[in-house]
Order: structure tokens, then C-alpha cells, then sequence
């Protein structure tokens, strides 16, 4: 158990000498460490050169007496945890009512007796000691609990980008492979349909040759179907069709990059082939409606390396923060005409570069959207935080963003914005 005496300063402080003598040689033979003042200015003084652990304060002093004494001691910060024992031949009620009002913990009547004093003086000393202890008990339960909640909060967000981007990736992966059997059956038949109308055509060339002067229902069906027309347009319809499948092949290509199933395991992989699949994906937000033109993207891409990183979960990163700059594209449109809009179109500007060091990736995505405060960009990349209407967003995305670069990847994930301007993201990503 601790040894109070042993651990314990006791400053006394009475304009008495006799007293001070008795009193601290009372609680020198004790055990205790003991210091003395003869009025409350020396008091004041001495106890900013070394704090002690409990005050013996006399009420009836020359100068400051004890009551303003311990109001003192009790506005200051520094000094409002230590216990003051009042020492006094005053009796009545009043001043006892007064001095326990200002924050003293007991009364001890003049004539003292020593057992009484020391009885009291280790009691207030024990009561002080349990008081710290618990307030350091609940401190350390209280930062326990909250890393507790923080470690809750990080797993929670774990499993909902792990278990979102594992139905994404099966959901996505499907739809690729249903995709492709039919595009692929189509791209191939293409070509024989080429080879066939080609040689359909040369067959009715050489009837022409040899055949000039056809029978009159002939002539009657080639002038309706305008022959001609016909076999110059074909081509161009067959070149469209190549065309429109081939663009099919791209987003089936853009869908499996996207998903790419590497959770477990960091890969190399192109930067741009990644924002380049997300944008893909994202086209049918870009294009134009009927009350806005076509969001445009301009990227400035510089010569990167391969990264090894978590390619899918990367474009996770570049999905929510380009879903949540068309957002605050679309946004910033609201009481703008089409033609407004026009004059100052809406852009998303993407820009890869290296580090000065040359050991990092730097990824900047910038829009001219309506930008934000600086008190919700302190708050953006929190667990929930989300300026959107109830039911439009989870406050999950960009969360989920942050621990992707910060946790997965050792980087940085910052935003810059400016309410009205628009916003940075810059990620920062070591190449290995």
C-alpha cells in the first residue's frame, strides 16, 4: 500500500511561530515532508516554485488572511486540486460555512491536537490519492474505449469495401463473361457477313454483264429496293456494327479491370488503365442530357511506372471521388440554363505525375463543382459524414477512400477546395 508520509509535501502557513513549530514537528516525527509560510503572500509564493500535496491554512492572518488565501489557490488551475485544511479558534458556523464554500476540505479548531491533525491530514491525502487514481482509471478507460471504437469503426468500414468489392467483382465479372459470348459471336460473324455480301455483289455484277436487259419484274424490284443505294450503304452500315461491338468489348474489358479480384495480394499495374476503366464506366454521367452538356474530362498524363498496389480496390478510390465530383458537377448546375452552362461548361481535369524523389505517384483530380467549407473538409474523409439528403449518400465512400490509400497503400489522401471554385483530391501512392 503506499506510504503517504513518505510521498507527501505539507505546507503550513500561520503568522504563529509556536504553532508552526508544534504542528511541523508533529508531522516531521510523522514521516511527512514539511514547509512553512507565516503569511498567505509567502504561501502564494512558495507554492510556485514546488507544489505541495495538501495546505495547512490558518484563517486569521496579517495581510491576506486565510479565506482569500484559499480563494486564490482555488481559481487557479494550477493549484485548485489541493486539499486546504482550515486551522482556526473561530467557532462559529459562519466563517466554517464561508471557508468550506471556497473549496476547503475540513476544519481543524485551535488548540490542535496532534492525533487529530494527523488523522485528518491522511485522510484528505488518502481521499486526494483515490480521487487522482480513479480520474487516471477513467482516462485510460475512457482512451481505451475510444481506440476501441476507432479499431470498431476501421474494421466495420473493412468489411463493407471487402464485401463490396467482392459482390462488385462477381456481379461485374458475370456480366463481362455474359457480355463477351454474344459481342464475341457478333464480331466474328461480322466478317463472314463482309465476305458474303461481297460475293453476293460480284454475282450481280456478272448478271448485269452478261444479262444487261432483265425481265421487267426484275427491273421493277431493283428499282425498289434502289440497288445502288443499297451496295454502297451496306458497308457502312457493317463498319457501324464494328464499331458498336468493338466499344462493347472496350466497357466489358473496362468492367474486368475494374473488378479485378486482388484483395489479398498487391500486383503491378497501369495508373491509367485504371482511371481510364472508371471513366469508361462512368460515361453515362458524363454524356449529355436535356438540361446539361456533356461533362468533360481532360486528363494530363504523365509517364508513369507500374505501382504495385491493390488495382481494384484503387479504382474503388478513383469511382468515389469521380461519382462524388460529377455529383457536385450536377449540383453546381441547379438554377443554371442549359446555355449558362454552355459559357462555363462543367470539367474534371485528372492529372498523374511523379514525386520530386521520384518514389510516389501523384494523382490529382479536380473539378468546378461547388466546392466545399473548410469545416467539411476537415470532416470529408470521417466514419458517416455525409453532406448529401438522407437516402443519396452513406457517408461511407470517401471514408472507405482514405483507408484504401492511407491503411493499404502507406499514402495520402488530401482535398483542397474552395466553396463556389470547386475541389482537389490529390492522392499520393509509393510506387513499391
Amino acid at each position: 500500500m503506499l506510504n503517504l508520509q513518505e510521498n507527501s509535501l505539507i505546507l503550513i502557513v500561520d503568522d504563529t511561530i509556536t504553532n508552526l513549530e508544534i504542528i511541523s514537528d508533529a508531522l516531521t516525527n510523522a514521516g511527512f515532508s514539511v514547509t512553512t509560510a507565516r503569511n498567505g503572500e509567502k504561501a502564494l509564493q512558495q507554492i510556485q516554485d514546488k507544489l505541495p500535496d495538501l495546505i495547512l491554512l490558518d484563517v486569521m492572518m496579517p495581510g491576506i488572511d486565510g479565506l482569500e488565501t484559499c480563494r486564490k489557490l482555488k481559481t487557479d488551475p494550477l493549484t485548485q486540486d489541493i486539499p486546504v485544511i482550515f486551522m482556526t479558534g473561530i467557532s462559529d458556523t459562519e466563517t466554517k460555512v464561508k471557508g468550506l464554500s471556497l473549496g476547503a476540505v475540513d476544519y481543524i479548531t485551535k488548540p490542535c491536537q496532534k492525533e487529530e491533525v494527523l488523522a485528518r491530514i491522511k485522510t484528505h491525502l488518502q481521499l486526494r490519492y483515490l480521487t487522482k487514481t480513479l480520474e487516471q482509471r477513467v482516462a485510460e478507460r475512457t482512451s481505451e474505449l475510444s481506440q476501441a471504437l476507432k479499431d470498431l469503426q476501421a474494421y466495420q468500414l473493412q468489411l463493407i469495401q471487402k464485401e463490396k468489392m467482392s459482390a462488385l467483382g462477381q456481379l461485374v465479372a458475370g456480366i463481362a463473361h455474359e457480355i463477351n459470348n454474344p459481342v464475341s459471336c457478333i464480331h466474328g460473324n461480322l466478317a463472314h457477313a463482309t465476305n458474303y455480301f461481297n460475293n453476293l455483289m460480284n454475282i450481280i455484277d456478272l448478271y448485269q454483264q452478261n444479262y444487261p436487259e432483265p425481265v421487267a419484274a426484275i427491273q421493277a424490284e431493283i428499282a425498289e429496293t434502289d440497288l445502288d443505294y443499297m451496295r454502297s450503304d451496306l458497308p457502312n452500315l457493317i463498319t457501324s456494327m464494328k464499331e458498336g461491338v468493338q466499344r462493347i468489348r472496350n466497357i466489358s474489358t473496362s468492367l474486368r479491370n475494374f473488378s479485378r479480384s486482388d484483395q489479398d495480394r498487391k500486383v503491378f499495374c497501369n495508373i491509367h488503365n485504371g482511371i481510364d476503366s472508371t471513366i469508361m464506366i462512368l460515361k453515362h454521367r458524363l454524356k449529355a442530357s436535356k438540361i446539361r452538356p456533356e461533362i468533360e474530362v481532360i486528363k494530363h498524363y504523365g509517364s508513369l511506372p507500374s505501382v504495385t498496389c491493390f488495382s481494384g480496390q484503387l479504382n474503388q478510390v478513383f469511382m468515389n471521388i469521380l461519382t462524388n465530383a460529377i455529383d457536385a458537377l450536377e449540383e453546381s448546375n441547379i438554377g443554371r440554363s442549359y446555355s449558362e452552362i454552355e459559357q462555363h461548361p462543367n470539367r474534371i481535369w485528372i492529372t498523374t505525375s511523379l514525386s520530386e524523389n521520384k518514389q510516389n505517384v501523384l494523382i490529382r483530380i479536380k473539378d468546378n463543382g461547388v466546392g466545399m467549407s473548410a469545416e467539411i473538409q476537415q470532416k470529408i474523409f470521417e466514419h458517416l459524414f455525409t453532406t448529401k439528403a438522407v437516402g443519396q449518400g452513406t457517408g461511407l465512400g470517401l471514408s472507405i477512400a482514405h483507408q484504401i490509400i492511407v491503411e493499404k497503400h502507406q499514402g495520402k489522401l488530401d482535398v483542397y477546395s474552395v466553396p463556389e471554385k470547386g475541389s482537389e483530391f490529390t492522392i499520393t501512392i509509393p510506387i513499391h
